[in-house]
């Protein structure tokens, strides 16, 4: 079961990319899954092609897969699952839409719903 981890939140680029780069490393992480902000009609704006940029940064500078995967409405789910996790600001709803994330795809590696 997945559950939340701490937001990562580092200014720049570059940081984030080492941090994640050293948490792979610390914990043998397998895989790394990002979400992928899609417009609710499926599309990629503006937010999509910044963050497939960054994925682009992690396949350069990681040594295990990283997988993109479709982000929509991770967030209301999240904020159903934690109320009041969207009115904080210290990366609450971020960590638990990306537990949700993490949660829908190993379910759909199992063969389940979601």
């Amino acid at each position: 079961m997945a559950h939340p981890r701490p937001a990562i939140i580092e200014k720049g680029r570059t940081a984030a990319l080492r941090r994640i780069a050293a948490l792979v490393e610390a914990e043998g992480v397998a895989e790394v899954v990002v979400g992928l902000p899609l417009t609710l009609e499926g599309g990629r704006g503006a937010q999509a092609e910044e963050v497939r940029q960054f994925v682009a940064g992690l396949r350069k500078n990681l040594s295990v897969p990283v997988t993109e995967v479709d982000e929509r409405l991770s967030s209301a789910q999240a904020e159903w699952l934690v109320p009041g996790a969207g009115k904080k600001r210290d990366g609450t709803l971020d960590s638990a839409a990306a537990a949700v994330i993490l949660q829908t795809v190993l379910d759909r590696r199992r063969g389940g719903r979601r």
